[in-house]
């Protein structure tokens, strides 16, 4: 398996999560005690060990080998492009929480609603009106 690395290094956990071998970054203590993970041919139980492009994994128990490798151009503008629009969302969310933060009143005036509500009396009702 190729796997193109677009920034410097990335860490063996980021790495196994990122393929789906693993589900969580928590599952990676227990996968690297029960498994044997190989960093060039050298046993490698460290979660946080970084790997950078010419790298290779192997996974013996499930015949796997995972090598980095660097992206080409067009594959950098188009990862360039997909991080910019996440960004792009990610801001777009944060100013639309911030306005809807704005718009809603503050626990201070809820309380008082509250309880200018609880004051307010019913009108009386007679019985089979």
């Amino acid at each position: 398996m190729e796997y193109k690395l677009f920034d410097e290094f990335i860490t063996l956990q980021a790495l196994l999560k990122e393929v789906g071998i693993i589900q969580s970054g928590g599952a990676i203590k227990s996968f690297l005690t029960d498994h044997q993970v190989f960093f060039n041919g050298e046993l490698e139980n460290r979660r946080g060990k970084k790997l950078r492009i010419g790298d290779v994994i192997s996974l013996p128990d499930r015949e796997l080998e995972i090598v980095l490798l660097a992206p080409s151009q067009e594959e950098i503008l188009e990862h360039q492009e997909e991080q910019a629009e996440k960004k792009r969302v990610a801001d777009l969310v944060k100013a639309m929480n911030k306005n809807l933060k704005k718009s809603q009143p503050t626990k201070k005036e809820q309380k008082k609603r509250k309880l200018e509500q609880k004051n307010k009396k019913a009108p009386v009702r007679f019985p089979g009106t």
